[in-house]
């Protein structure tokens, strides 16, 4: 049996890992095997958590002036709490694999970020992309503009090449007034000379004749 200091240590050290957390799941384990215990821990700490068997006064004891509290107030039967500070979706997705395999651990309830949840929001969030998913994703999304604007430049040159030969081919760069057949002709077509108005002769005569 432990001493009065040892029960007070374990409360201490409980109570600050509870007042540090995002995600608690309270479950119960009767029936588990050693075995299945084992690897229920490990999938546990894989997923950046931890998982403990507690006394039910304990617990409670615990989560007073945590935001644990709702979760841990009047507990019955055998209980157990799976708890992380880091991502929930990663320890729903643990526990809820173990629970498909081992019908002995099942969930009572859960808290995320405050918030007490039911068995079946549990289930969803197991079903929710992981952290590192959802930042792959979102990765993706801001990459893939710049792709985009990559794949652009790339083909800017070629674009402007044909778009340029495309209008020399419908007189886009004919000068104004000038007509069809002269835009693009690299000869110059002379031009009439301009007429000059006939000069008048004039005959000067002399007085008196």
């Amino acid at each position: 049996m432990k001493k009065r200091s040892e029960k007070q240590q374990d409360l201490d050290n409980l109570k600050t890992e509870l007042a540090r957390v995002s995600t608690v799941i309270l479950t119960t384990f009767q029936g588990i095997t050693v075995e299945n215990d084992t690897k229920l821990r490990r999938a546990v700490q894989a997923a950046g958590g931890k998982y403990k068997v507690v006394k039910n006064t304990l617990a409670e004891r615990a989560g007073v002036g945590t935001p644990t509290e709702k979760l841990l107030k009047d507990l019955k039967g055998t209980n157990s709490i799976a708890y992380s500070e880091h991502d929930p979706v990663a320890l729903a997705k643990a526990l809820t694999k173990i629970a498909k395999d081992v019908p002995a651990f099942q969930f009572k309830a859960g808290l995320v970020e405050g918030r007490v949840i039911s068995i079946a929001e549990i289930q969803q969030l197991a079903n929710l992309p992981s952290k590192e998913e959802l930042l792959s994703k979102i990765m993706f999304l801001l990459n893939a503009p710049a792709q985009r604007i990559a794949m652009a430049l790339n083909a800017l040159p070629r674009n402007l090449a044909i778009t340029v030969s495309e209008a020399i081919k419908a007189n886009k760069f004919a000068s104004p007034g000038a007509s069809p057949g002269d835009a693009g002709s690299g000869e110059k077509k002379s031009e009439p000379a301009p007429e000059v108005p006939a000069r008048t002769t004039e005959v000067s005569t002399e007085k008196g004749q």
